[in-house]
């Protein structure tokens, strides 16, 4: 089976990556798309988002990292795929997501929606709360790989 984890990874987290193993565990093949998405206005482009996520997955067999400029069941239809992936972290993304799965299903009922939570240990990480930690000079070790955070530092630095 093949599934798409759509998504904005501005920046990819280890809590993106766990969600990632953790799908591997379900599905064959895993294409991590990245969102262009400009009204939310990311840190990086869209090219250094998908060379981040590759550099991230790096070694994980079934991962194919793409990007896409459409609709999500537009695209999983593309590439020929039945599920999308979300991940919950807390109880505040359930009303958001919930919404976004049943849009999604009227849109193409082709297209279900497969909901996975992280590890505790990245429950509460989210790339908007990396990139303020980040901002402010925090040590990112435990949340993204030492290359996010070298070149989100840079990013930030060059504002």
């Amino acid at each position: 089976m093949r599934a798409v984890y759509p998504g904005t990874f501005d920046p990819v987290t280890y809590g993106h990556i766990d969600l990632i193993k953790r799908a591997l565990r379900i599905v064959d093949e895993l294409i991590v798309a990245v969102a262009h998405n400009p009204a939310k206005r990311p840190l990086f482009s869209v090219q250094e988002r998908v060379a981040l996520l590759r550099r991230a997955t790096r070694g994980l067999r079934g991962v194919v990292i793409d990007d896409f400029d459409s609709l999500v069941v537009d695209y999983v239809r593309r590439q020929r795929a039945r599920v999308v992936l979300r991940g919950l972290r807390m109880l505040s993304d359930f009303e958001y997501e919930f919404q976004m799965a049943l849009t999604n299903r009227k849109l193409s009922d082709h297209v279900e929606t497969l909901f996975l939570m992280p590890s505790e240990s990245h429950s509460y990480v989210s790339a908007r709360l990396i990139k303020e930690t980040a901002a402010l000079g925090a040590d990112l070790s435990a949340f993204v790989p030492p290359f996010v955070e070298t070149a989100l530092k840079q990013k930030l630095a060059h504002r």
